[in-house]
């Protein structure tokens, strides 16, 4: 079942997170927080500005978690390939490389949200899958 929920509701944890460069390119790189408990490699619901999209968290050369590039679907996001969506993002908002955005947990471990410092967006909050059918899943990923 799906619950519309503003980001300004009380039940969205929200963190400031950095927009940086990978290396000396151009293109972002969210920096995730640690106390969100995510691993690299999970792969999550991420909308940008309250379009949704998935995301695969990878660990930094620093040993950081961050997202650098959000896909139309899950397989895309696991395998990073088809248009980076962050990239458009990044492009289309008031926000840029070097400053910061605000991420929404929606529902954590599940879906989180990036958006414009400011801007209110409502999200699609699923309930989280059964234990044992993400279990399952895990298996099948490796």
């Amino acid at each position: 079942m799906s619950d519309r929920v503003p980001s300004d509701h009380e039940a969205v944890e929200t963190h400031r997170v950095s927009l940086a460069a990978i290396g000396r390119t151009d293109r972002p790189r969210v920096h995730l927080p640690t106390a969100l408990g995510l691993q690299d490699g999970d792969v999550v619901g991420f909308a940008l500005d309250g379009d949704d999209f998935y995301a695969a968290v990878e660990t930094t050369l620093d040993g950081d978690l961050s997202i650098t590039h959000v896909a139309d679907n899950r397989r895309l996001a696991r395998e990073r390939d088809g248009e980076n969506r962050l990239v458009e993002w990044v492009a289309d908002a008031a926000v840029s490389v070097g400053g910061s955005a605000h991420l929404d947990v929606v529902t954590a471990g599940q879906e989180y949200g990036l958006r414009t410092p400011g801007k209110r967006v409502v999200y699609t909050a699923t309930d989280g899958p059964d234990s044992s059918l993400s279990d399952i899943a895990q298996d099948l990923d490796g």
